[in-house]
Formats: C-alpha cells, structure tokens, sequence
C-alpha cells in the first residue's frame, strides 16, 4: 500500500480515540469559552467538531493541498462561525490547536513503528513538515473567520444601537418629537437622517422637533449633518424646529462659527408645541 494511504487510512481509525483522549485531557479549570461548557448539548457539539477535524485533516496526506484547503476551509467556516467559538478567547482556541497537533506529532512515530511498509527519514519528515503547515494555516484562518463573524456582530449590533439611540416619537396633528442624545459620528448622523425621513414620510408628518437638549458636543461636522437633515426634510414638506440648544454648545456653535440663524429654534419643547422661537 502507498505509504501516504496507508498513513490517512491509520489516522481515520483513530479519529474517534484522538477526538476522546483530546476531550478528556482537557483542563476545563483553566480554559474558557466553548472548551469550559458543562452543556451535554455543547459538549456533544464540540466533540463532532473536533471528530470532523480529523476526517478532514487526515486527507492531507492523500489530496493536492489546494484539493485539501478547499476541503478543510469547509470545516473552518463552520467552526469560526460557531457562536460557542466566536465567544471563546482566541488565545484558548490557538492553544487547543496547538495540543492537538501533538497528538498528531506523537501519532506518527506510533504508526511508523506498527506499519510493515517501510518509511524513510525523509518521508517522516516530510510528514511533519506538513502537519506543522497545515496546522499553522488552519489556526491562521479559524482566527481570521472568528475575528471576521465578531465584527460582523458589532456592526449589526451598533446599526441597532443606532437605529434605537434615534427614534421618531409621533405627537398630535402629524407632528413629531426626535431627540438625538449623545455623541453624532457620521455613521450615527447617516442612519439618523435615513430613518428619521422614512419615518416622516411613513407616518405623514408634516413638523417635526429635533430635540439636542442631550447633545453635549456640537463640531462643525454635527452641525453640518443637523443642516443637512433639514434641508431633506423640507424637501420631502417636513417643517423643521431645533429645540434646546445646551449654552456650552451655543457657545461652541459661537466660537466654531456655527450659523443656526437660518434655522428656526426653540430653548424647550413647550415653546416649540405653543409656537415660541428665537
């Protein structure tokens, strides 16, 4: 038999043995995450994770590497999408990699002194070599897949942040109430102005109140994203009213060179229902 089917058929069989002494070596008093879990559920899953790694991985011996990264790359994905994985510290995650590829390292010998094919030096240590690459690459990249859904994650739950940090309170007479509470990056300023005229044109309001009494900083690029605002909203027939302009950023507005003139404001929300301006 080839030596390199001979190796992959060796290491299949002992997928299930890898996958238990890997499980059982564990120091769940010093990991975290996913490897920590007391779930029967998590555990169960984790276990076949690991069960499937070794499928894969013991392909490297009989496959072209690219054949055997787009194979492998299946089971990254996965893994680096895995919620239980995405919540573990990578340094965790790194370390387990790292004690499996000993098993594999310490697996070798075992197979070589059992086989009845002969095995060179040089094909041993091309062996290793390959495993070290191939370990290396597989950390690289679940990494990266983690790294990548983790973000993900943050971005979805900002444009949440967002979208909840801006809502449009309706009032009577097809009036509206938006108060902006915070620091306005321009992030926060696009989905403002995106939801605040969906939401207008949605609802039929015909005047709304954009409240800053809860706005501590106002630069140049806030202001210019609150004239902005305006000026869609006129566009689409929304009257608009600053209300409760705080004096410090009044002041900055001042010393910024800020011009609220051409905007019509209000120092409190009474004023601007009863129809008082500056």
């Amino acid at each position: 038999m080839n030596p390199n089917q001979a190796l992959h058929d060796f290491l299949l069989e002992k997928a299930s043995t890898l996958t238990e002494e890997w499980y059982n070596s564990l120091d769940k008093n010093s990991t975290s995450g996913v490897y920590a879990s007391q779930d029967i559920d998590t555990i169960i899953n984790l276990k076949a994770q690991n069960f499937e790694f070794h499928k894969y991985l013991s392909q490297l011996f009989i496959l072209e590497t690219s054949e055997f990264y787009e194979r492998m790359n299946q089971w990254i994905t996965k893994v680096g999408k895995d919620p239980g994985h995405i919540e573990t510290p990578t340094h965790d995650i790194i370390r387990e990699f790292i004690r499996v590829r000993e098993q594999y390292l310490d697996f070798l010998p075992e197979f070589i002194n059992k086989s009845e094919i002969e095995i060179s030096s040089s094909l041993e240590n091309e062996w290793e070599r390959l495993l070290i690459e191939a370990f290396d690459q597989i950390m690289l990249k679940v990494t990266e897949e983690k790294s990548n859904q983790f973000n993900k994650q943050i971005e979805q739950q900002k444009a949440v942040i967002n979208e909840l940090s801006s809502p449009l309170i309706q009032l009577s007479n097809d009036r509206a109430l938006l108060p902006l509470v915070g620091s306005i990056d321009t992030e926060r300023a696009t989905t403002i102005m995106e939801n605040t005229l969906r939401n207008c044109t949605e609802q039929d309001i015909d005047a709304i109140f954009i409240d800053l009494s809860g706005v501590y900083l106002v630069d140049t690029m806030v202001a210019h994203q609150i004239f902005q605002l305006i000026d869609s909203l006129g566009l689409i027939g929304v009257s608009s009213t600053v209300v409760g302009i705080r004096p410090e950023v009044a002041q900055t507005a001042v010393q910024l060179g800020v011009d609220f003139k051409q905007v019509k404001t209000t120092a409190t929300l009474a004023q601007a229902l009863t129809g008082e301006s500056f």
